[in-house]
């Protein structure tokens, strides 16, 4: 299948007109690029020194997911996979609720329920997920499909790695989206890596963008590293979903510079030669030298962007270390409306066993 790409190494390609974007939406997207790279630092560094328990940083994959958070209108709903963060922090995922979600206390809006970097926000239509690989697929066929019987046109978009691709719940959703023409984008990057699992040992199709042709509907193959290749995929994608012609299978291209998380090492699996070649076509310098072709992009510009970044990083890291732990009693909130009367007889319980000291909370060290 032809990989689309605009620009290329930056400076695009010949004989392919590059669409013109809005100046300040290409630099909203870059500024996501970078405070994504500040992060992936500064909680890589937590975790070495034991203040985070787990990341999983989005170190060369930016452009798929912030591409992917530029195409969607701000009532659309975004089912995540393990590196779609970056989307969530465009959308206006508040900065220092991302930092505690990563340490599961009481400013975490999950109140600590989740694996780090597991984020969902109920504000920006950011859902929880699994890590159950491909589990999220279904809930955005199913979500899409409501919205459908509603008589809205909004869109929900479905994340997923290469690997989700050889799970089960990769073919029910695609199936049930298809058949009923259900106003959902699939979005496939392509790290090519599931984890450790190389493309080869896991599909036999030469892409996955192909494997739409099975199920009815558009397979489109991106480069994942061209923001504005991404961009127009997805914005084509969710037009078409919008208006009642169904899904779409995209794939993006893409590598993982990083390991797959804090607890992996690439070393044991990947080719440096490829690795190597890979770092050259980094997403963040493809897309500076688009915006400096622009004339969008200068060096102090990119410089203050970075010097406030550290700052704004740095508060959020304050304000998110400094929450105390969930309450124990939050245990029973959020999943009934009206709480069972078994439900408020335990919870009688904890706070009578915690009253007593039967039950220290907050744990001791």
């Amino acid at each position: 299948m032809e990989l689309t790409r605009y620009l290329g190494d930056g400076n695009g390609v010949e004989g392919v007109e590059v669409p013109q974007l809005p100046a300040a939406e290409l630099k909203k997207a870059f500024r996501t690029m970078l405070l994504v790279r500040t992060l992936d630092v500064k909680l890589t560094n937590m975790q070495r020194q034991g203040r985070i328990g787990f990341y999983g940083a989005c170190t060369g994959q930016e452009a798929t997911p912030i591409g992917t958070a530029m195409a969607m209108r701000e009532d659309d709903w975004l089912f995540p996979a393990l590196r779609e963060g970056s989307a969530a922090l465009h959308r206006g995922f508040a900065l220092s609720h991302y930092v505690a979600q990563c340490m599961g206390n009481n400013h975490d809006l999950q109140r600590g329920r989740q694996m780090p970097c597991h984020y969902a926000d109920r504000s920006i239509n950011h859902v929880s997920w699994s890590s159950v690989i491909a589990t999220q697929l279904p809930h955005a066929a199913g979500a899409a499909y409501g919205m459908k019987m509603k008589g809205k046109d909004t869109v929900t978009v479905g994340f997923m790695g290469d690997g989700a691709t050889s799970e089960n719940d990769f073919h029910a959703a695609l199936n049930f989206a298809a058949v009923t023409k259900s106003p959902c984008v699939f979005v496939c990057q392509n790290n090519q890596f599931a984890i450790s699992v190389q493309h080869d040992h896991q599909t036999a199709t030469k892409t996955y963008a192909e494997k739409a042709v099975a199920y009815g509907m558009p397979g489109i193959r991106v480069d994942g590293n061209d923001i504005v290749a991404v961009y127009t995929a997805v914005k084509e994608a969710a037009d078409r979903a919008r208006r009642g012609e169904g899904p779409t299978l995209i794939e993006a291209l893409t590598y993982r510079l990083t390991p797959h998380s804090s607890s992996d090492d690439p070393t044991r699996y990947r080719d440096e030669k490829i690795y190597e070649e890979w770092r050259k076509r980094d997403p963040v310098d493809i897309f500076r030298t688009h915006l400096q072709a622009r004339k969008l992009w200068s060096k102090k510009w990119e410089t203050d962007i970075q010097e406030a970044l550290e700052l704004e990083v740095e508060q959020a890291i304050k304000e998110a270390e400094a929450a105390t732990l969930p309450d124990p009693a939050t245990l029973f909130d959020d999943v009934y409306e009206e709480v069972p009367e078994l439900l408020q007889r335990q919870r009688e319980v904890l706070a009578s066993d915690i009253d007593s000291g039967r039950f220290v909370w907050p744990p001791q060290h």
